[in-house]
């Protein structure tokens, strides 16, 4: 069976044609067999999406011919079974939703830091604030050591518990795959904070420069995989449904909230019917 492609990038850009850009996307895809989740916006376009290798390479060469997007960069997984269960495009207010309007990502972008330095950072225990921006479940699944937890739900909720950070320590923040970072970072900047860097690249980027060294636990991602080890390989970590946290193959709870995986669940429904 062939191995599936998994791209996720982003760029933001003032668009202004968006309703016709899902128009074209949705047929092109869809003409593609491609699964996933395309968001567009005035700020920008935000993809996620899963196919063979010639869907993928045929989506990027499609995509390419809009100068605009050009130099967009994915990051590239491979699994072994289709992670989306349906194509999406959407137009949205933006492509991450922050709710800052005095933060544009479209004008500026906030300095980055490759991952080969901050390993390097790492290395010489630098004295910085490691920040990790994802919401509060993601994190239980696996974060780097000695991170900041801001124990959030939603990255709306970000600026609202920025008050504990210092403003004149270096803070180097991450998430994901660094859409988060490119606001969130742009935020701490425009609130008086003196030296700010966004991991270029999130933790996909990390783990694709440098490995997991300074990483503890799996990686959250937003598909059915639920999450990638530092090899960038899926994990048979499940989510729960109830916290949305992580649940390894080794427990039969949700070690966050106790709650059964469906399988046990199923298992002790049939033995009490059976009594």
């Amino acid at each position: 069976m062939q191995p599936i492609l998994n791209i996720a990038g982003y760029k933001f850009i003032s668009l202004n044609d968006t309703s016709s850009l899902r128009e074209i996307w949705l047929v092109h895809c869809q003409s593609l067999g491609l699964k996933g989740t395309i968001l567009l916006s005035h700020e920008g376009i935000n993809i996620n999406l899963a196919g063979t290798q010639e869907a993928i390479t045929a989506f990027k060469k499609k995509l390419i011919e809009d100068m605009r997007f050009t130099d967009i960069s994915f990051h590239q997984t491979y699994s072994d079974f289709q992670p989306f269960k349906k194509l999406k495009i959407k137009l949205k207010k933006e492509i991450i939703t922050l709710r800052q309007p005095t933060v544009d990502a479209t004008k500026q972008r906030a300095p980055a830091i490759a991952p080969a330095l901050l390993k390097q950072w790492l290395d010489e225990k630098r004295n910085i604030t490691l920040l990790d921006t994802r919401n509060d479940y993601e994190v239980n699944f696996g974060t780097f050591k000695n991170a900041v937890n801001l124990q959030i739900d939603d990255f709306t909720a970000f600026p609202a518990t920025l008050a504990s950070i210092e403003k004149n320590k270096p803070i180097v923040m991450f998430c994901t795959g660094g859409i988060r970072c490119e606001k969130a970072a742009l935020y701490l900047l425009n609130q008086g904070h003196e030296e700010v860097y966004q991991l270029d690249g999130g933790i996909l980027g990390y783990f694709a420069k440098v490995g997991g060294e300074y990483y503890e636990g799996e990686c959250f991602v937003f598909d059915q995989r639920v999450s990638l080890k530092y090899d960038l390989t899926s994990t048979l970590t499940k989510q729960c449904q109830t916290c949305q946290g992580p649940i390894t193959t080794e427990q039969k709870t949700c070690l966050t909230c106790d709650t059964l995986t469906n399988t046990d669940k199923i298992i002790l429904n049939q033995q009490v019917t059976e009594r």
